[in-house]
Formats: structure tokens, sequence, C-alpha cells
């Protein structure tokens, strides 16, 4: 029995579910996401043949809604949020946008459908300007630029203030503001955000998450893979945490972060590999999160 098992029935010897292990469940899920603006359902993803990163994955995300997705390294957060964008081929189950089917679309016909997505890593040009790294963002929609940029510039004024700057000279904390700035510029309805937070000071993870309230009281609806898992549940009105590539827990945010269970086996663990990372250089990071 693993160390986790154990703690699992230590905390619920009677065998019985709490509302958030309820809650992740396939049936309970077809439930509580029928209406969904995007959903995934039973996915099934890896990177190599015969090796599944997610197996049987759901999640749902309504209008409106910022969503969290936390848990250990390797339960597959990143892989989700790929799979969601076209990036990763789904071997089974399927993704929908306001219930039409978009399993394994390409990611350039999913940016005209709506749906944005920031990766963690090489999420902007270093050798162009802010200007020019917003002006790739409507590539496929030039004469828009003006509108967009004065929106995105609205929401981050200092894009607007250093739009003739390259973007390789800039902080962490502004490249990251750059990147979603860009996947803003094609007014999606919806935001896949891969640990913003990631590699940043505490102070600019804060400000990261206080972006992403702005994008969402903007008329976004925002999904936040994230390390800094306590964080995040302050902030997302849901929270999925996931392992071994399958959900084990969903529930208000707030619920999560009190959650007897995902306080012991999640929350306590994720927290102090953060306050580590914060500490020392970060390792190179799993491509399997």
């Amino acid at each position: 029995m693993s160390s986790e098992d154990a703690v699992r029935d230590e905390l619920a010897p009677s065998g019985e579910m709490t509302p958030a292990e309820s809650a992740a469940t396939p049936e309970r899920h077809r439930e509580l996401a029928e209406g969904a603006l995007m959903r995934a359902d039973e996915l099934v993803v890896g990177y190599v043949p015969g090796v599944d990163i997610l197996t049987g994955c759901n999640f749902f995300l309504r209008e409106g809604e910022i969503v969290g997705v936390i848990g250990p390294n390797g339960a597959g957060k990143s892989t989700l949020l790929k799979a969601m964008f076209g990036l990763i081929p789904v071997r089974s189950g399927t993704v929908a946008l306001r219930e039409a089917n978009i399993t394994s679309a390409k990611a350039h016909v999913l940016v005209t459908k709506g749906v944005g997505y920031v990766p963690q890593n090489d999420n902007v040009f270093p050798s162009l300007t802010v200007e020019e790294n917003l002006q790739m963002g409507v590539y496929l929609r030039p004469k828009t630029f003006d509108r967009r940029f004065a929106v995105v510039a609205e929401l981050f004024p200092l894009l607007g203030q250093r739009r003739k700057t390259k973007t390789g000279s800039l902080s962490g904390g502004e490249r990251q503001m750059v990147a979603m700035g860009r996947a803003l510029m094609m007014e999606p309805s919806v935001l896949l955000l891969d640990e913003p937070s990631a590699g940043l000071s505490p102070m600019l993870q804060d400000e990261v998450f206080v972006r992403c309230k702005k994008i969402n009281a903007a008329g976004v609806s925002v999904v936040m893979v994230e390390q800094n898992a306590r964080r995040c549940l302050q902030v997302c009105d849901r929270g999925y945490v996931l392992d071994q590539g399958r959900n084990a827990y969903t529930d208000t945010g707030a619920s999560l972060m009190t959650d007897p269970k995902v306080v012991e086996l999640y929350l306590g663990t994720l927290a102090g590999s953060g306050e580590k990372a914060r500490r020392s250089p970060a390792p190179p990071r799993n491509s399997r999160r």
C-alpha cells in the first residue's frame, strides 16, 4: 500500500467519498458538465506510443469562471491544456466548445473559435518589440490590431507604454504580460494558462493572479494550471486536483483548500515544493506535467 493510499484510508476509514471526490467521478462529471462552455470527457492522451499521461480525464469550464488545475508533478496538468488546445493528439475521449466537437482540432482553428493559449515556456518572441509580439497575436485578423491593442493596453497599461521595447529586454513578469496580451488579441472567450506564475518572485506571482482576475472580469473564462496550489485555489471559482492522469477531486476553490484529504495529500506537499523552488534554482521541468 502506498503512503497516499494509507492517508486516504486514515482520513476516510468508512470508504465514503467526500463531496470533492464524488464530483470528480465520471458519472457526476457528466451531470455537472451539461451546458458547459468547454468540456473534456474521458480523455486518454500520451506523447509516445503505449504510454498514456491522461488516463480518462474529465474537465469542464462554465461561462465566466476561473478554473484552476493543480496536482503533483507528472499528474497530467499541462498535458490536459495541450490536449484541449490541439497540441497533442487525443487517443480517445472528446473535447467540446459550446457543445461543438473540437477534439484534436488544429491550434490556429481553435484561435479563430475563441480559444487562447499561453504556454509556460518560449511564450514570447524576444527579438520583436511588444507591439510586434501583439501583432503576431492577430496575424489571422490584421485589420483588428488597433482596436484590440487599445483593449489590451487598457487591461495592461505597461504594454502600451513599452510598445516599442524589445521583449527580450523585459523582466520575466513583463514578458508574461506580453504573452497574455498576445493571446487576448484575438478576443478569446476561453484563455488557457500553463503555470503563469512559474519562475517569478512571490511579488510578481501575486501580480499574475491579479491580472488573471482582471482578464476574467473583462469577460474571458480562464483555465489556469498552477503549481502554486494555494494561491490558485484562492482566486479560482472551482478547482481540479489531478493525480496519475485522472480527476482525484473537484470542488470550489475555497472548499478544496479546507478539504482534509486535499490538504493532507496535496496542498502540504505542493506548498512545500513551491517554497523550496523559490529558495533554490528550479530543476529542469518534466514535460509530462
